[in-house]
């Protein structure tokens, strides 16, 4: 199938005019977030241990994603600490845009200024432990401005016109957290577009998994050019419809949405061996969302699609089988 995206999207080496405007546009945040008002300031903690940071950071990343809290565990201690603190710092920045209110563009403002401090507050325990996995593992700030940039896009974007437009929004927001996590298990040269890619695929399996969520809050990530390719507009997401139309158009989504982890999945024998598997049972195991959206016959207004524990351990054994296969291909050359 066309993926409908175009080849100059995002890489490392060949974004830096979108740094640029992932710059400007986290400026322009902090320009018109004005003055933070005075109950604003946060009262003082006491300091915390690095070590205390990272826990509550592994009991974040336990609390609010079973699975990829089950993924990390084949990751190596010290790779495991480091990608749970980056799953705190983008859970905890997503939660400030969604949960901040009507303020919401001053309270990511505030977020934003201690992120890009030099130091982490000493008594935030994930802008503590996230600081130092960036500072051991060499994150470039650009990569985390990009991040942030999606956060804020959020506030400014309620409608995407096309995939492309959609595309960039999902590179800020998950593939930039790929070309993070590369950096912290380690990769070989040529593993960024898979990133991207993966990215891309795992942010559009969460987009048609929280469509229902989503249009509560009066958002459709959906493109809009798909919508009308398949008759609907954008009332009949906001109110629910669940028609013909509709599953017609999740089934092309969903299809787009396998493409993409199909595209991505060469990557991961470019990760370090002792990651591999960590990374492809993330990738697998978000991926299976897709299938329980059709197995709920498209609900996604009323049904939240998820897999049971016991439905992620059985899928173990086929991902390690996978990832076998692809290393014996490449020691064949076949």
């Amino acid at each position: 199938m066309t993926l409908g995206y175009p080849d100059y999207w995002p890489v490392p080496g060949g974004a830096g005019q979108l740094r640029c405007e992932a710059s400007a546009l986290l400026a322009a945040l902090l320009g018109c977030a004005g003055e933070q008002p005075a109950n604003a300031v946060r009262p003082a903690r006491p300091a915390l241990a690095l070590a205390d940071a990272y826990r509550l950071c592994d009991e974040i990343t336990r609390r609010h994603s079973r699975s990829f809290f089950l993924s990390s565990q084949f990751l190596p201690a010290e790779k495991r600490r480091a990608i749970r603190a980056l799953y705190a710092f983008c859970r905890t920045s997503d939660d400030i845009v969604d949960n901040a209110g009507g303020v919401a563009s001053q309270a990511l403002a505030r977020w934003v200024t201690r992120v890009q401090a030099p130091q982490p507050p000493p008594d935030d325990p994930v802008l503590l432990a996230w600081h130092d996995t960036a500072t051991r593992h060499r994150v470039p700030p650009a990569l985390v401005d990009e991040l942030l940039a999606g956060l804020a896009m959020d506030l400014l974007i309620s409608r995407y016109p096309t995939f492309g437009d959609l595309w960039l929004y999902c590179y800020r927001v998950a593939s930039v957290v790929g070309l993070i996590t590369m950096r912290i298990v380690g990769h070989e040269a040529g593993a960024a577009p898979y990133a991207v890619r993966l990215g891309v695929a795992l942010q559009l399996t969460n987009i048609l998994r929280d469509v229902g969520e989503d249009a509560a809050r009066g958002r459709i990530y959906l493109p809009l050019e798909d919508l009308a390719r398949f008759g609907l507009r954008d009332d009949d997401i906001l109110n629910g419809v669940r028609g013909t139309r509709f599953r017609a158009l999740m089934r092309f989504q969903i299809a787009r949405a396998h493409t993409l982890y199909e595209e991505a999945w060469p990557g991961i024998a470019l990760l370090s061996a002792d990651s591999r598997f960590a990374i492809g049972a993330a990738a697998e195991i978000y991926r299976s969302i897709l299938g329980k959206i059709v197995a709920n016959d498209y609900d996604v207004f009323a049904r939240r699609a998820h897999l049971s524990m016991a439905e992620k351990l059985l899928l173990l054994p086929r991902i390690k089988q996978r990832l076998q296969t692809g290393d014996r291909r490449q020691e064949t050359g076949a």
